[in-house]
C-alpha cells in the first residue's frame, strides 16, 4: 500500500511540476486506482504484486466507496453553487457609518482631498459589474475590492486553467478547475469582508444583459472577444451606464471610458465592426506579457474609482494607450461618430 501511495504522490506532485493540469492528474490517479483494484481482484492470495499493492481487495473497495461518496458530494455542491451563481446573493446590512476597522483600512483614501470621507462613502455604496474574471478582470477586481467598493458583480462562464495563472493573478493553483467567479468570490472575501461579491457563473447574453446591468452603477469590460464587447456596449448605452473598457494585445494595452449619456463616444463609435480574421488574434495565438493585464486592469480600476468618487479627469472621449515594450504611454482623443447605430439616437 505504501508503494501505491508513493505512486499517487508522484503522479500528483510530479505532474504538477511538469505543468499537467489538475483534471488530468485526477484522471491519472483514478486510472491508478482502477489498475490496483483490478490486480487485487484478479491475482491470487500471496501473489507478490498483490501484496505490494495492499493485499486486501475489501480495503480498496471501501476506499472506492468513500471516494465515490466524496465525488458525489462535490458534484452536488458544484451544481448548487453554479445555480446560486445566477441569483443575486443576500447582502449583509451595513451600518450607517464606518467602523473603526474600516476607517483604519481606508485612511489613505480618506486623507486624499479628492476622495475624502464623502468619496469613500460613495465607494461603499457603489455597485460595479465586471465582465470577465480573466487577465483584466483580475487586477480590477482586486483593487476595487481593496478600495472598498460595496458590491462587486462578476460574470464569467469559464473555469480556472493552468495556462491562466501566468497573468490572471486573482486565481491560485489549487483552484484549477473551479469556475472563475467562485475563485474571485473566495479571494475578495478573504481580502475585504466589507465587500459583497455577486458571482454569475454564466455567459453574458442578450437575454440577461439588460436585467443584469439594471442593478449596477458602472460596468468594467475585461472580455476578450468583439461579440461580448459589442453586447456590453449596447447594453450600457441603452441603460445610460458608464463603461470602462480595457483591451490587450501582446505588449500593448488601452483603456477608455465610453459614456454617450454624458457626451462621450460609445465603443461602436470607435470600433463599429468586428476585426477581420487574423487581425485581432487571441492571447493564446499571439501571446501576451504577463504583467501587462495588471497595468491595464489597474488603470481600469483607477477610472472606476474616479467615476464613483467624482474625482479628477475621467477618460471620457480619451483613449490611453500603454506600450510596455517601448515604455511609452500616449493619449488620443476619440469622438462620437455621426450616424452611429448604437448611440446616435441617445
Amino acid at each position: 500500500m505504501i508503494l501505491v501511495g508513493l505512486l499517487a504522490l508522484g503522479i500528483w506532485f510530479g505532474g504538477r511540476a511538469f505543468g499537467i493540469d489538475r483534471q488530468a492528474r485526477a484522471l491519472l490517479l483514478g486510472l491508478l486506482f482502477v489498475v490496483v483494484l483490478a490486480l487485487q481482484v484478479a491475482l491470487p492470495d500471496g501473489h507478490p504484486v498483490r501484496e505490494a499493492t495492499g493485499g486486501e481487495p475489501g480495503l480498496w473497495l471501501l476506499l472506492a466507496g468513500i471516494a465515490g461518496v466524496v465525488y458525489l458530494y462535490r458534484a452536488v455542491l458544484k451544481r448548487v453553487r453554479a445555480r446560486a451563481g445566477t441569483d443575486v446573493p443576500v447582502e449583509a446590512p451595513r451600518s450607517e457609518g464606518f467602523s473603526e476597522a474600516e476607517l483604519e483600512r481606508y485612511a489613505r483614501h480618506i486623507v486624499l482631498r479628492e476622495i475624502g470621507g464623502a468619496g469613500q462613502t460613495r465607494l461603499r455604496e457603489a455597485r460595479v459589474l465586471v465582465i470577465g474574471a480573466g487577465g483584466l478582470g483580475s487586477p480590477a477586481l482586486l483593487y476595487l475590492g481593496a478600495a472598498g467598493v460595496g458590491t462587486l458583480g462578476v460574470i464569467d462562464d469559464d473555469k480556472v486553467a493552468n495556462a491562466n495563472l501566468q497573468r490572471q493573478v486573482i486565481h491560485r493553483d489549487w483552484v484549477i478547475g473551479m469556475p472563475k467567479v467562485f475563485s474571485v468570490q473566495e479571494v475578495i472575501g478573504a481580502l475585504n469582508p466589507w465587500v459583497t461579491v455577486r458571482p454569475y457563473n454564466r455567459r453574458l447574453t442578450d437575454e440577461i444583459a439588460a436585467d443584469l446591468l439594471a442593478d449596477y452603477d458602472l460596468v468594467l469590460d475585461g472580455s476578450d472577444n468583439f461579440e461580448t464587447r459589442d453586447l456590453v456596449n449596447r447594453a450600457c448605452v441603452a441603460a445610460g451606464k458608464p463603461l470602462v473598457s480595457g483591451a490587450l494585445s501582446q505588449w500593448e494595452g488601452q483603456v477608455s471610458v465610453f459614456d454617450p449619456a454624458r457626451g462621450a463616444p460609445c465603443y461602436a463609435c470607435i470600433f463599429p465592426e468586428a476585426p477581420a480574421p487574423g487581425l485581432a488574434p487571441s492571447c493564446a495565438e499571439a501571446g501576451v506579457l504577463g504583467p501587462l493585464p495588471g497595468v491595464v486592469g489597474s488603470m481600469m480600476a483607477v477610472e472606476a474609482v474616479k467615476l464613483i468618487a467624482e474625482a479628477g479627469r475621467v477618460l471620457r472621449g480619451q483613449m490611453l494607450i500603454y506600450d510596455a515594450l517601448e515604455g511609452e504611454t500616449r493619449r488620443i482623443s476619440v469622438a462620437r461618430r455621426e450616424g452611429c447605430p448604437v448611440c446616435g439616437v441617445v
